[in-house]
Protein backbone atom coordinates (compact mmCIF):
# COMPACT_ATOMS: atom_id res chain seq x y z
CA UNK A 1 0.00 0.00 0.00
CA UNK A 2 1.47 2.99 -1.14
CA UNK A 3 1.00 6.29 1.10
CA UNK A 4 -0.83 8.72 -0.82
CA UNK A 5 -3.83 5.29 -0.39
CA UNK A 6 -3.01 5.39 3.28
CA UNK A 7 -3.78 9.07 3.58
CA UNK A 8 -7.22 8.91 1.86
CA UNK A 9 -8.11 6.00 4.17
CA UNK A 10 -7.16 7.65 6.94
CA UNK A 11 -9.04 11.18 5.93
CA UNK A 12 -11.92 8.73 4.94
CA UNK A 13 -12.11 7.69 8.74
CA UNK A 14 -11.39 11.09 9.93
CA UNK A 15 -14.50 12.46 7.91
CA UNK A 16 -16.89 9.08 9.51
CA UNK A 17 -15.91 10.33 12.83
CA UNK A 18 -16.34 14.07 12.78
CA UNK A 19 -20.01 13.70 11.12
CA UNK A 20 -20.61 10.91 13.47
CA UNK A 21 -19.49 13.41 16.47
CA UNK A 22 -21.58 16.36 15.13
CA UNK A 23 -24.87 13.98 14.76
CA UNK A 24 -24.67 12.97 18.12
CA UNK A 25 -23.94 16.12 19.62
CA UNK A 26 -26.48 17.80 17.88
CA UNK A 27 -30.08 18.66 19.69
CA UNK A 28 -32.53 16.61 18.58
CA UNK A 29 -36.78 16.82 17.26
CA UNK A 30 -37.01 17.41 21.32
CA UNK A 31 -39.08 14.39 21.39
CA UNK A 32 -38.63 12.87 25.36
CA UNK A 33 -40.22 10.67 27.37
CA UNK A 34 -43.67 12.47 29.97
CA UNK A 35 -43.12 13.05 33.35
CA UNK A 36 -39.72 14.30 35.17
CA UNK A 37 -40.92 18.00 34.77
CA UNK A 38 -41.93 20.12 37.91
CA UNK A 39 -44.84 18.74 40.28
CA UNK A 40 -48.26 20.86 39.69
CA UNK A 41 -48.20 23.98 41.27
CA UNK A 42 -44.60 24.50 41.05
CA UNK A 43 -44.57 22.12 44.47
CA UNK A 44 -40.92 21.57 45.78
CA UNK A 45 -41.57 20.13 48.68
CA UNK A 46 -43.67 17.27 49.77
CA UNK A 47 -44.57 14.89 52.45
CA UNK A 48 -45.62 11.35 51.73
CA UNK A 49 -47.74 9.34 54.09
CA UNK A 50 -48.05 5.82 54.37
CA UNK A 51 -50.93 4.90 52.39
CA UNK A 52 -54.48 3.32 53.64
CA UNK A 53 -54.19 -0.67 52.69
CA UNK A 54 -57.63 -1.71 52.19
CA UNK A 55 -56.24 -5.23 51.18
CA UNK A 56 -55.31 -8.29 52.91
CA UNK A 57 -51.44 -8.25 51.94
CA UNK A 58 -50.26 -7.18 55.03
CA UNK A 59 -47.11 -4.25 55.09
CA UNK A 60 -48.01 -3.12 51.25
CA UNK A 61 -49.06 -0.13 52.19
CA UNK A 62 -45.36 0.45 53.70
CA UNK A 63 -44.32 -0.85 50.72
CA UNK A 64 -45.67 1.41 47.96
CA UNK A 65 -45.09 4.28 50.03
CA UNK A 66 -41.07 3.78 50.65
CA UNK A 67 -40.63 3.23 46.97
CA UNK A 68 -42.71 6.44 46.41
CA UNK A 69 -40.17 8.20 48.46
CA UNK A 70 -37.03 6.40 47.24
CA UNK A 71 -38.28 7.53 43.52
CA UNK A 72 -38.55 10.99 44.86
CA UNK A 73 -35.40 11.33 46.66
CA UNK A 74 -33.83 10.26 42.75
CA UNK A 75 -34.64 13.70 41.62
CA UNK A 76 -33.15 17.07 42.52
CA UNK A 77 -36.78 18.79 41.55
CA UNK A 78 -38.75 17.51 44.79
CA UNK A 79 -37.10 17.45 48.50
CA UNK A 80 -38.95 15.82 50.85
CA UNK A 81 -39.95 16.98 54.49
CA UNK A 82 -42.20 16.50 57.23
CA UNK A 83 -46.01 17.39 56.95
CA UNK A 84 -45.33 21.18 58.90
CA UNK A 85 -43.00 22.11 56.05
CA UNK A 86 -44.34 20.61 53.14
CA UNK A 87 -46.00 22.25 50.07
CA UNK A 88 -48.11 19.65 49.36
CA UNK A 89 -48.97 16.07 50.64
CA UNK A 90 -49.15 12.74 48.43
CA UNK A 91 -51.61 10.42 49.93
CA UNK A 92 -52.56 7.21 48.76
CA UNK A 93 -54.71 3.78 49.23
CA UNK A 94 -53.99 0.23 48.24
CA UNK A 95 -57.78 -0.03 46.94
CA UNK A 96 -57.81 -3.92 45.64
CA UNK A 97 -55.33 -6.85 45.20
CA UNK A 98 -56.31 -9.89 42.95
CA UNK A 99 -54.32 -13.45 42.46
CA UNK A 100 -55.37 -15.39 39.51
CA UNK A 101 -53.33 -18.81 38.17
CA UNK A 102 -52.07 -18.37 34.89
CA UNK A 103 -50.09 -21.95 34.35
CA UNK A 104 -50.73 -25.48 35.60
CA UNK A 105 -48.57 -28.29 36.17
CA UNK A 106 -51.88 -30.31 36.02
CA UNK A 107 -55.74 -29.78 36.34
CA UNK A 108 -55.63 -29.08 40.12
CA UNK A 109 -52.22 -27.57 40.89
CA UNK A 110 -50.73 -24.14 39.75
CA UNK A 111 -47.55 -23.58 38.69
CA UNK A 112 -47.28 -19.91 38.10
CA UNK A 113 -49.76 -16.95 39.29
CA UNK A 114 -50.24 -13.25 38.79
CA UNK A 115 -50.87 -10.74 41.17
CA UNK A 116 -52.44 -7.57 40.30
CA UNK A 117 -52.35 -4.40 42.87
CA UNK A 118 -54.43 -1.47 42.49
CA UNK A 119 -53.97 2.22 44.42
CA UNK A 120 -54.87 5.82 44.33
CA UNK A 121 -52.55 8.41 44.71
CA UNK A 122 -53.55 12.42 45.68
CA UNK A 123 -51.25 15.39 45.98
CA UNK A 124 -53.13 17.64 48.16
CA UNK A 125 -52.28 21.28 49.01
CA UNK A 126 -51.56 22.13 53.14
CA UNK A 127 -55.63 23.37 52.79
CA UNK A 128 -56.67 19.96 51.52
CA UNK A 129 -57.36 20.97 48.19
CA UNK A 130 -56.65 18.41 45.13
CA UNK A 131 -53.84 19.27 43.30
CA UNK A 132 -53.20 16.29 41.71
CA UNK A 133 -55.22 12.82 41.07
CA UNK A 134 -53.93 9.54 39.73
CA UNK A 135 -57.31 7.84 39.30
CA UNK A 136 -56.85 3.68 39.57
CA UNK A 137 -53.53 2.86 38.74
CA UNK A 138 -52.57 -0.77 38.86
CA UNK A 139 -49.31 -3.04 38.18
CA UNK A 140 -49.22 -6.62 38.00
CA UNK A 141 -46.37 -9.42 38.22
CA UNK A 142 -46.11 -13.07 37.84
CA UNK A 143 -44.32 -15.52 40.43
CA UNK A 144 -44.09 -19.35 40.46
CA UNK A 145 -45.26 -21.33 43.14
CA UNK A 146 -43.14 -23.71 44.68
CA UNK A 147 -44.54 -27.08 45.99
CA UNK A 148 -42.86 -25.28 49.66
CA UNK A 149 -45.19 -23.22 50.88
CA UNK A 150 -42.39 -20.59 52.25
CA UNK A 151 -41.01 -20.15 48.89
CA UNK A 152 -44.17 -19.58 47.29
CA UNK A 153 -44.61 -16.80 49.82
CA UNK A 154 -41.03 -15.59 49.18
CA UNK A 155 -41.72 -15.56 45.46
CA UNK A 156 -44.85 -13.66 45.83
CA UNK A 157 -42.85 -11.20 48.22
CA UNK A 158 -40.74 -10.57 45.66
CA UNK A 159 -43.37 -9.76 42.89
CA UNK A 160 -44.95 -7.91 45.28
CA UNK A 161 -41.32 -5.21 45.36
CA UNK A 162 -41.02 -5.34 41.80
CA UNK A 163 -45.02 -3.84 41.84
CA UNK A 164 -44.36 -1.61 44.57
CA UNK A 165 -40.90 -0.13 42.35
CA UNK A 166 -43.18 0.03 39.23
CA UNK A 167 -45.85 1.58 40.57
CA UNK A 168 -43.88 4.59 42.33
CA UNK A 169 -42.11 5.36 38.70
CA UNK A 170 -45.50 5.66 36.91
CA UNK A 171 -47.00 7.68 40.06
CA UNK A 172 -43.87 9.86 40.19
CA UNK A 173 -44.32 10.50 35.99
CA UNK A 174 -47.58 10.93 36.40
CA UNK A 175 -47.55 13.45 38.75
CA UNK A 176 -44.59 15.19 36.87
CA UNK A 177 -46.22 15.04 33.89
CA UNK A 178 -46.00 18.57 31.65
CA UNK A 179 -48.15 17.76 28.74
Amino acid sequence: MNQSSYVYRLDSWIIILVMTGCILSSPGCGYHFSGGGQLPDNVTKICVQVFENRTSETGLEHTIANEIINYFTRFENVSLVGKPEAQATVTGVVTSSSISTIAHKSSYVSSERRIKIVVEVKLNSPKGDLLWMSGPTSEDETYQVDPDKMQTEENKKSALAKISKKLAERIYYRMTDNF
